[in-house]
């Protein structure tokens, strides 16, 4: 009977595999009661291993296990001794550089003999191009093109003199002896546009407006007028804020459309301009402002300055109101209907010059 041993670890299952490993058996050859169970602790605090009593079990079991295994140990490799080792590394190292030695000096040779053959080639090469015969070839070869090159000459001349007389049936064989086909007849002028006839215009504005407003559920009257190809319509209500809509968009879509049903025809453009409680003076003025107020913002900072999207009738109006100020420009950025104006300093100003400004 063989007497117990003490094995720790961080568990009791690495306890049994140290104990497998000490005894020098498998686990289920192993008898074992643990003594200890891990404890893992507060925060790696007071962590505690496992500890268990483990031994082989008994001798007949061994026996049995051993004549009925069908696995035999292999047996161990003897370990070199180093010196063995070291004797041989150098043993076989000056063999090793010396055949090295001998390869790189072949490949030299290849390459020297190499390089001779190209040599010897090209000098050949350069002899046979300056002999006599390779002259009389070349003038030869010269002479064969010169002739080919006159014969589609001379045969097309023939052709163009002879008279194009074919049938309708060679000429569907052959596209070439068809007959010229006549040439299209370019497009006439387009015609000026007739002036539109003012009534015309009032009675599609007013039969488009009135149904649209009955729609929408809003109660307005309509007032309008023709004057120079431009058609001005104004509502009065009480609750025009709905045809108004967020920043004049609502304003802006039936204006648009106003447009496209009265120049349905062929008559000249007629310009449509739409408003309703002077919201388009009010708006303009609202806009003038705003541009003058981000022009100073820009000239203190010295940063550009982008405005809120809006319509290519309000980005005019920025524009202009900023055209004559001596210190900053506008330009367009981005795509409809996200287009905006976008207010800078003008880069040929002086710096002295903005500081003049802000001193005053």
């Amino acid at each position: 009977m063989e007497v117990y041993i003490k094995v720790s670890g961080k568990t009791v299952e690495d306890a049994l595999m140290e104990a497998s490993i000490q005894l020098g058996t498998t686990r289920d050859n192993i008898e074992y009661h643990v003594i200890e169970k891990e404890t893992k602790g507060f925060l790696g605090i007071g962590a505690r291993k496992a500890l268990i009593e483990a031994r082989r079990k008994t001798e007949d079991e061994d026996i049995l296990s051993e004549v009925f295994s069908e696995k035999k140990p292999a047996p161990r490799k003897k370990a070199k001794k180093p010196e063995e080792t070291a004797v041989k590394e150098k043993s076989e190292k000056p063999e090793k550089t010396e055949k090295k030695a001998e390869k790189a000096e072949k490949k030299e040779l290849k390459k020297a003999e190499k390089n001779e053959q190209k040599a010897e080639k090209k000098a050949d090469a350069a002899e046979r191009r300056r002999s006599p015969e390779a002259e009389e070839r070349r003038e030869a070869k010269k002479a064969a093109k010169k002739q080919e090159n006159d014969v589609p000459a001379k045969e097309a001349k023939e052709v163009k003199e002879e008279p194009a007389v074919q049938t309708d049936r060679a000429a569907d064989r052959n596209p070439e002896f068809a007959e010229p086909k006549e040439k299209k007849e370019e497009p006439a002028e387009k015609t000026p546009r007739v002036p539109a006839d003012p009534e015309e215009v009032l009675r599609r504005a007013k039969e488009f407006l009135e149904p649209l407003l009955k729609a929408m559920g809003v109660d307005a009257g309509i007032s309008m007028n023709f004057e120079d190809g431009v058609l001005n319509v104004d509502f009065e209500g009480e609750d025009m804020g709905i045809l108004i809509g967020k920043r004049g968009q609502t304003l802006d879509s039936i204006q648009y459309l106003t447009s496209l049903v009265v120049n349905k025809g062929k008559a000249a453009y007629v310009r449509v301009k739409m408003d309703t409680e002077n919201y388009r003076e009010r708006r303009k003025a609202t806009l003038e402002n705003l541009a003058k107020n981000m022009a100073f913002k820009v000239k203190k900072t010295r940063r550009p300055a982008y405005l809120e999207p809006m319509n290519p009738y309000e980005r005019r109006i920025i524009h202009s109101a900023l055209q004559d100020d001596p210190y900053v420009t506008t330009h367009s950025e981005g795509e409809e209907p996200l287009r905006k104006v976008v207010i800078t300093l003008k880069k040929r100003e002086r710096d002295d010059d903005l500081e003049q400004f802000e001193s005053e």
